[in-house]
């Protein structure tokens, strides 16, 4: 390095502590104590006030398709963090005896804005799930109507079965009806989804499953719609969440004129979500028409739905989700030391 090149500047501070190092046993035993709606509230009223940042998630392909990674980034300052999840879908080998599944897997970095340190890794798989499932309950808590009673369910996997448990406390449900083409095959998983709520009954088909429904979510990991809107048989609350398929959408994007259309956050999501992305390319939608997002929804500055028509919510997940649920996470394994 020559005289005049400046060098970066490093801290000479004494050696921080170790990050702690949480795997799938560690968060499965501290997801009961950690509130995932209310720190997904506070999230969203922050980011509503400028007081967190959500930069667009990343996808990184790797070389000879053997993969890639999604990069969700967030900073929180409210609780002086920042970091990033590292969510890659590595490839499996194709036919013959040595044939394998894909491998999906999420680590959070949780990072101090004060030191600049790494305050924790953990494995994010289990709280992606949950905080998944805590955006569509809280979007379901600001947008359905208060006198929704009829909630149905698109999909049986554990995401739909953390949809069924984080929505069910928010209206008073007289039924709650799952269908998955899946469950006809399979009685034992079927009684699982039954004994996820004591309304919850199992539908022969979709059709079945949201007619008179005031909310239907859709909780599948499929590329395309898996529910025809003029099934619906009144105007009703649409959620939908994402999955690692290329423009996955639950929905038809063509619908997307004629419904009011909600997101978790209107700056990154109509980059990602894939009705969106293609709604625009093919069929003249635009962002501008989203009414709001959950920042908005939390610091009351959008309209809720009229229900003159369907209302749509579409999550992507973000990073800034993933930076608060690890924090409370951090927040937990640090008090229980």
């Amino acid at each position: 390095m020559s005289a005049t090149t400046a060098s970066p500047t490093l801290s000479h501070a004494a050696p921080a502590a170790a990050p702690f190092i949480a795997d799938a046993a560690t968060v499965r035993a501290a997801l009961p104590h950690l509130d995932v709606r209310g720190v997904l509230a506070r999230l969203f009223a922050s980011l509503g006030r400028g007081e967190a940042v959500q930069p667009p998630q990343t996808l990184a392909l790797f070389p000879q398709q053997a993969g890639d990674f999604i990069t969700y980034l967030g900073v929180l300052a409210e609780a002086g963090v920042f970091g990033a999840k590292l969510s890659p879908y590595i490839a499996g080998t194709n036919g013959g005896a040595s044939a394998s599944a894909p491998i999906i897997t999420a680590w959070t970095a949780l990072m101090s804005m004060q030191t600049g340190q790494p305050l924790m890794w953990c494995d994010a798989g289990l709280l992606t799930t949950e905080r998944t499932a805590g955006t569509t309950a809280l979007a379901v808590d600001q947008l359905a109507p208060r006198e929704a009673r009829r909630l149905a369910v698109i999909g049986a996997g554990a995401v739909a079965l953390a949809h069924i448990r984080h929505t069910a406390p928010l209206r008073a449900w007289e039924s709650i009806r799952v269908f998955s083409p899946s469950l006809a095959d399979d009685a034992a998983r079927a009684a699982q989804v039954r004994a996820t709520d004591a309304r919850v009954s199992v539908e022969a088909s979709a059709e079945a499953c949201v007619a008179d429904a005031d909310v239907v979510m859709l909780c599948t990991s499929s590329g395309k719609p898996v529910l025809a809107l003029d099934a619906l048989t009144k105007p009703a609350l649409i959620t939908s969440i994402s999955t690692n398929v290329a423009q996955a959408h639950e929905i038809d994007p063509a619908a997307l004129a004629a419904l009011d259309v909600y997101c978790d956050y209107r700056l990154t999501t109509p980059q990602s979500a894939g009705e969106m992305t293609i709604a625009a390319r093919e069929h003249g939608w635009s962002p501008d028409a989203i009414v709001g997002d959950l920042a908005d929804l939390a610091n009351d500055a959008c309209p809720r739905p009229a229900y003159a028509r369907h209302a749509f919510f579409r999550s992507i997940g973000l990073g800034l989700e993933d930076i608060a649920i690890a924090y409370a996470l951090y927040a937990h394994l640090r008090a229980a030391r």
